[in-house]
Parts: structure tokens; sequence; C-alpha cells
């Protein structure tokens, strides 16, 4: 009987250790199982490229990608964050019959963008799923964001500049995106590069105004920068060429017979001290001519130049007046 007993508890026992030896090996198959399907998931995650990651303002960027066969007709939706900010729709398509899709929006501020789709062929927003099903069931998640460099856009004049010396010159201007408080400069080209000489904030709309007072006359280049913030790179506008003026008193004559210095320029101008071959921009009436020294003179009191004929007309000059002198 007790030998009975014994080989009977034997048999339980090894019966319980066998049990006890397929448990974990079914727990590890199925972990596999779990992984494997992780893995083949993770595989066939939504792809997708971007034809570039810096642009220009405004400029069209191209997401492209592949979602199956199974998925065509899917709609979808391109979604853009800022940096810092929420997802917000900025652009929609379709899958195609071969599961290819291309999707198209304008970029207007540096951040991320990502694929997502939209559920049984819904168009609303709240239903989007983040996630693909193809036809064997297992889920495709959404694309991984990927970011995106916008440089922004300075609307400004491109015309020159004129002022008196010591009076201020206004520079006006938009940058885009408008936002308020995006600060933005006024430099001055020197031999060294640019140099800063005013600086100003937009305001709601993008407006900027930049006030400058050169302090001596002659003419420069300048140009408007915005050195760029957490929305987008920098970005500047076109060279201008700046002239400082002063008041001074001119008369015009003929300059038929020779000149003091020998030649005859076409635009020229008589001038007492300055030296031959020297360039002088003069503004009178809306109008601006660049003249030469070709001769001397005048020599009445409180008068400095003597416009020849060409330059008089051409300035619509008559007599004796103020002008502006940029020498």
């Amino acid at each position: 009987m007790r030998t009975m007993i014994s080989l009977r508890s034997r048999a339980v026992h090894v019966a319980g250790v066998a049990l006890m030896l397929a448990i974990p090996a079914a727990a590890v198959a199925l972990a596999a199982g779990v992984a494997d399907a992780q893995s083949a998931q993770a595989q066939t995650a939504l792809q997708v490229s971007l034809d570039r990651h810096w642009m220009a303002y405004g400029q069209k960027l191209a997401v492209t990608g592949n979602a199956s066969g199974s998925n065509a007709g899917r709609r979808l939706l391109l979604e853009y964050a800022p940096n810092r900010g929420a997802w917000t729709v900025v652009g929609s398509g379709s899958v195609g019959s071969g599961g290819r899709f291309r999707l198209v929006a304008p970029m207007r501020q540096s951040g991320s963008v990502r694929v997502i789709a939209v559920p049984g062929g819904s168009s609303s927003r709240a239903a989007v799923s983040a996630e693909l099903t193809p036809g064997s069931g297992a889920a495709i998640p959404a694309s991984t964001p990927k970011g995106v460099v916008v440089a922004a856009k300075m609307v400004s004049g491109s015309g020159p500049l004129d002022t008196l010396a010591g009076q201020h010159v206004a520079v006006f201007g938009t940058l885009l995106p408008r936002r308020v408080g995006r600060v933005v400069r006024l430099e001055l080209g020197t031999g060294r590069g640019w140099r800063p000489v005013a600086a100003a904030r937009t305001q709601a709309n993008g407006h900027f105004v930049l006030r400058y007072t050169p302090s001596s006359t002659g003419a420069s280049a300048v140009r408007v920068r915005f050195g760029g913030d957490a929305f987008n790179v920098a970005a500047r506008g076109r060279g201008r060429r700046l002239t400082a003026y002063r008041d001074s008193v001119a008369s015009w004559y003929d300059d038929g017979g020779s000149t003091a210095c020998g030649f005859h320029a076409g635009m020229g101008v008589a001038n007492v001290s300055l030296p031959c071959g020297t360039h002088v921009t003069f503004r009178y009436g809306g109008r601006t001519v660049t003249a030469t020294v070709d001769d001397r003179g005048p020599y009445v009191g409180g008068r400095e130049w003597d416009l020849n004929q060409n330059t008089a007309g051409a300035l619509g000059f008559n007599g004796v007046d103020t002008v502006w002198s940029s020498r």
C-alpha cells in the first residue's frame, strides 16, 4: 500500500515539475510573439520624406510617402506645429492606388510636420486617428514629426533715401509672418561690413518704422535686417542708397567756353575749391542729378555752385536758388 502511494506521489511530483517547466516556455513563446508583432509593426511604420527642410517664407513643402496599396483612397492630413505649439491641419490628400501619397502645403514658420489619417473617410479633425490600418489588421503608426526651417520675409522699399544731415530719415517695412514685437534693425554699410544704426519692433500687423539721423553729408548703403527668433530664421531687405545732403546756394551758367579743369563734363558744375573730377549729387524740386566738378567758380558771395546748362536743365533749375548738395 505504501509502495502504491509512493508511486502515485512520484507521478504527481513529476507532472508538477513538467507543468512548471511548460508555463515559462509558453510565457516566453507568447512574449516572443508580441515582440515579433511589435517589431513587424515598427518595420511597417508610415514613412515620409520632405523635398526640403529649409525654405523661404510661403514656399511650398511637399511630403511624400507610402501607406501600402490596401489603404488606397484613405484620406490623409498634413499637420504642422510651431516650436512649442499645437498641431494644426495645413494640407490634405489621399493614398493612391499603389499606396503612394503626396501632400503639399506652404510653410510660413519654422516647426514640425507629420502625416495622419482620417478613419472611415471622415473629414472631421475630431475623428482623426493617429494610425493607418492595412488589410493585415496590424496598425501602422502615423509618421514621425520632421522639422522644417522657414525664413521670415522682409518687405521694404528699394529706392534711394534722401535727407538732410542732422535730420532723420524714416524707413518703413513689413516683416512676414505678421507678429508683434519682433526686432528689426537698420544697418549701415561700411568698409568692414554692416553696422546697426537703428532698431525697432514690429506692430501686430508686422509693420515697422526705423528712424536714422546721419551726422554728415555723403552717400552710403543701408539695409533692413531681421536676426531671427523662435518662429523664423533671419531675413533682410534689399540694399538701398542713402544720401545725406546739406543746404547750399547755386546759380547756373553756360560753359560753352574753356573750363579751368581742361575738360567739359556732360553734367558739369563749377566750384571754387573741390578737386577737378569730384562727383557731387544735387537734389532740387524732387529731382536728383550727379554732376562732376569741371570748372572754378562762382565768385559771387554766398553762392557755392555754378551748375552748367545740362545739370541745371536736368534739375529743372533756373536762376539762383537753394539746392541740396552731397558735399
